[in-house]
């Protein structure tokens, strides 16, 4: 019996030993470890457990023997919930700080219980030197608390080694090794428990810290064969909920089977109720119609407009197909990526390359770029287009009179009267300063300088209000015709031109029409 003990001290001693070791290497590569905490207090618990144990076994006294007995579960209860959160951690999960601090209540009642047994006897019943022994050896009859205590480590060991189980089929052949490591270094202090509480153990000693030396070894092979806990593979279900896009994932039939946390973001109304839904049925809840994106083509992209608390966001859809082993489409996949911020930028770059800052209406850049397509479009289909080109009477006296700020309000107030009598197909730009032009596609001379003397009428009846002060505005138009040929929209914006200016050689606020132009 003595040699028994003597051995038993010996594999409890390196098991201690081994501990420390694991325990000062975390702490030193810590900065590469991504469970390193969690790590260093498992191993400093297992340390001062196997520790406590194995100077426990050389104590000649009951009191002496009790004192290295709380000091054992200082640390045996806490690496319990320390390693079923390693193992939490491992698989990519993580755990709230109520339930953290849930895990940590058994324990910390067990250590009380432990250090106070003296007092109520709810851990221990009754503890005695052993007198079949040649050794001394404490001898227990187990208390109520102690019961509380065995379940909860149990299922903490319990719990750990399923949870690694169930990640085996989700972890590749090169990370199996080190997640056999694991489920091995819960699941022998586990059986080891088991048979001692059920007296199945050599001179009914406690295992478990001699045991931790097994495990402590296949940690230190792990780390140094396997790189554990260095390399720790990403869980497929942790990158999915961490995606800042969302993703819907749909099998063949185009029923959504899953969605990740950033797609509730994006879309608040969905709810898990709608998983196995077809999504054009979840589309028609959420927004009156089907999903307006067709999304049974592999690599589409496309824009998606939604509500968002009472604001219009923009998200760019992807789709993809999801296939299997043998390279068959079994669904799809469609992310939502919210581009929102871009689009609003691209809006506002195209504002200034697009439209006058001011009126809001074409710039002259856009307007000769447009203005063109329509000369081209009437060339192909032998249309007419014409052109009209007015600017504002005596704009200078205006800004020398009131300032330029009034200067501005009128070429607004302008902008404002002629918008009213042009249709969407019409192109209206602010030619530059107090100039304008319009284009009109399959409009023949006479309707343009119809539309015109309409305009002119319309501006010199709607003064320019200034702080009660009533200001008229006149202008004066000149207009060509395109009628097939070879003339450009240069060409055709100088004849305008020319035509405005005997408008205002001619007393101003009228229209003038240059020859038509043949082929």
């Amino acid at each position: 019996m003595e040699s028994q003990i003597n051995s038993y001290i010996t594999l409890a001693a390196t098991s201690a030993v081994l501990n420390v070791f694991l325990c000062l290497y975390t702490y030193l590569r810590r900065s590469e470890i991504p469970s390193s905490n969690i790590f260093i207090l498992y191993t400093a618990a297992l340390s001062i457990y196997t520790f406590g144990y194995t100077i426990e076994l050389t104590s000649n006294t009951l009191e002496q023997m009790k004192f290295w007995t709380i000091v054992e579960y200082i640390g045996m209860p806490f690496s319990a919930s320390l390693g079923l959160m390693l193992m939490i951690q491992y698989t990519g999960r993580i755990l709230s700080k109520k339930l953290t601090a849930a895990l940590f209540l058994i324990p910390s009642i067990t250590l009380c219980m432990v250090a106070t047994n003296d007092f109520h006897h709810l851990f221990y019943k009754k503890v005695w030197l052993g007198e079949d022994s040649s050794v001394p050896l404490m001898e227990i009859a187990v208390g109520q608390w102690y019961v509380v205590h065995g379940a909860f480590t149990f299922s903490c060991l319990l719990c750990a080694c399923l949870i690694l189980i169930g990640q085996w089929k989700h972890t590749k052949r090169m990370y199996r090794r080190q997640l056999l490591t694991l489920i091995t270094s819960q699941l022998i202090p586990m059986v080891a428990a088991f048979l001692y509480l059920l007296g199945l153990t050599p001179g009914g000693m406690d295992p478990v810290p001699v045991l931790m030396c097994v495990t402590s070894a296949m940690y230190i092979w792990a780390i140094l064969s396997s790189r554990l806990l260095t390399i720790v593979p990403i869980a497929k279900d942790s990158i999915f909920e961490s995606m800042r896009e969302g993703v819907i994932v749909l099998d063949s039939s185009n029923r959504v089977v899953d969605y990740n946390r950033s797609l509730c973001d994006m879309l608040p109304e969905l709810n898990l109720t709608m998983v196995g839904q077809p999504l054009n049925d979840i589309w028609l809840t959420l927004a009156g119609e089907t999903f307006p994106v067709e999304y049974g083509k592999e690599g589409l992209q496309t824009d998606l407009y939604w509500q968002l608390n009472g604001e219009t966001v923009c998200y760019q859809v992807r789709t993809s197909y999801v296939y299997n082993k043998s390279g068959q489409a079994v669904g799809s996949l469609i992310m939502l990526i919210d581009i929102t911020e871009q689009r609003f930028l691209q809006e506002q770059l195209k504002q200034l390359a697009y439209f006058d800052g001011l009126t809001k209406i074409y710039n002259r850049t856009q307007f000769l770029h447009k203005g063109r397509e329509i000369l081209s479009e009437a060339h192909l289909t032998l249309q007419p287009a014409s052109f009209i080109l007015f600017d504002i009477d005596y704009f200078k006296r205006i800004n020398d009179t009131y300032g330029h700020d009034v200067g501005d309000q009128a070429i607004i107030h302008v902008v404002s009267v002629c918008n009213r009598y042009l249709s969407t197909d019409m192109l209206f730009a602010r030619y530059g300063g107090e100039e304008f032009v319009v284009a009109l596609p399959d409009t023949s001379l006479q309707e343009a300088e119809k539309l015109a003397e309409q305009m002119r009428v319309a501006l010199l009846n709607t003064p320019l209000d200034i702080q009660g002060v009533s200001v008229t505005l006149t202008s004066s138009f000149g207009i060509a015709q395109y009628n097939g040929g070879v003339d450009s929209l240069e060409s055709l914006l100088h004849d305008a031109d020319t035509a405005l200016y005997e408008s205002k050689r001619n007393g101003r606020n009228a229209v003038r029409v240059h020859a038509v132009s043949t082929a």
